[in-house]
């Protein structure tokens, strides 16, 4: 189980491989500083992802509070369907900014 995390452009970010409760600590400490020294509109690309759990939700959740208290615009793109429909079951989807 990994997940890599690649900065593919200024403020965009991919996240590759397994999102679960194994690799989400891991890499919140890898992006904090990341986010810390960002500014304005980043971009977090989920299409790599290849298996999420309940963890993978609330570290989206995270990713959005630490951007709240930078002032940075997050949106997440790309995430596979079943991330989506774990984040309708827990009614998060009005929270999380994800586009395509």
């Amino acid at each position: 189980m990994s997940v890599v995390l690649k900065e593919t452009a200024p403020r965009h970010f991919s996240v590759e491989g397994e999102l679960t409760f194994a690799t989400v600590m891991p890499l919140w400490r890898k992006t904090q500083p990341l986010l810390a020294r960002a500014s304005g509109k980043v971009i977090i690309d989920l299409q790599g992802v290849t298996r999420a759990d309940s963890a993978a939700l609330g570290l989206l959740v995270e990713w959005l509070r630490l951007g709240a208290k930078r002032d940075l615009s997050l949106s997440f793109q790309r995430p596979p369907p079943h991330l989506i429909t774990m984040a309708s079951a827990y009614n998060l989807t009005p929270l999380l900014p994800i586009h395509g």
